[in-house]
This record gives structure tokens, C-alpha cells and sequence, in this order.
């Protein structure tokens, strides 16, 4: 009688896996890698490893996206900012500091119906166009 699996399986082709052709490929363990964390391996991954999702690695620097607002909807805005007093009015022009907002550039796709003083971190060449053809002001900060 065999002591261990070692010697029990000696000479045999197959090791107790049934036929020659049961052991192969990735579908005898379910698929390759990561398959299956939604479907038949979900728990294995919660419980073991965690759900972990997306990319990882090197982000370009360059790459960052920077906070824009279209100076159209700044001048939707105007009347919930001046209700909310994160905008305020001076002389008949609207001043809005962009940078409270959480805006750092302010672009030039929209109408403008008033004058505004805006100021942010960068403006598009069509963002101070139509700001100063209202009587605005555009400021870089």
C-alpha cells in the first residue's frame, strides 16, 4: 500500500485527472489571469484579493486634465452666484473669481448677454473676445 501520492501516482500517465485530455489549457482552471471576477470567481476575489479594477502604472504629467467652464455658462450662472454670493456686482459689472468655483481656465464657447470681470488661470483667445466685446474684463491670476 502507498505511503504518500508521490509514490502512488509513480508511472501512472494521467495522476488521478481522469483522461489524458482533462488537464489542459486555461478552461481547466477557469480561464486565464483575472476571468471570472463578476461571474464564477466573485467570491474568491472579495474575499481573497479584492475587487480592483482599472489601470495602473505611469500618468504622463502633461496629461493632467485641466478644470474648464464654458464663459456661457458663467453667464447662465450669474443669478444662482450672485444668490449663492460667490459672485458679486460692482458698478453694473458682474465679478466672478473663477478660481472659488474650482475653475481653472475659462473657454469661449457660449453668449455673452452682460458685462463681466472674470478672473481665472487662463482664458481661450475667444473666451476674452467676447467677454471685453460685452464691456467685461478678462484677468489671469
Amino acid at each position: 500500500m502507498p505511503v504518500n501520492k508521490r509514490s502512488k501516482y509513480r508511472g501512472s500517465r494521467t495522476c488521478g485527472g481522469g483522461t489524458h485530455k482533462n488537464r489542459r489549457g486555461a478552461g481547466n482552471r477557469g480561464g486565464r489571469g483575472r476571468a471570472g471576477i463578476n461571474a464564477h470567481r466573485f467570491t474568491k476575489f472579495y474575499l481573497e484579493e479584492g475587487p480592483v479594477y482599472g489601470k495602473n502604472g505611469f500618468v504622463a504629467p502633461n496629461s493632467r486634465k485641466v478644470p474648464t467652464i464654458d464663459v456661457g455658462t458663467l453667464d447662465q450662472l450669474v443669478g444662482a452666484l450672485l444668490a449663492q454670493q460667490l459672485a458679486w456686482e460692482e458698478d453694473g459689472v458682474v465679478v466672478i473669481d473663477a478660481a472659488s468655483l474650482g475653475v481653472e481656465k475659462v473657454l469661449g464657447t457660449g453668449r455673452v448677454t452682460r458685462a463681466l470681470r472674470i478672473s481665472a488661470g487662463a482664458f481661450s483667445e475667444q473666451a476674452i473676445a467676447k467677454i471685453e466685446a460685452q464691456g467685461g474684463q478678462a484677468n489671469v491670476v
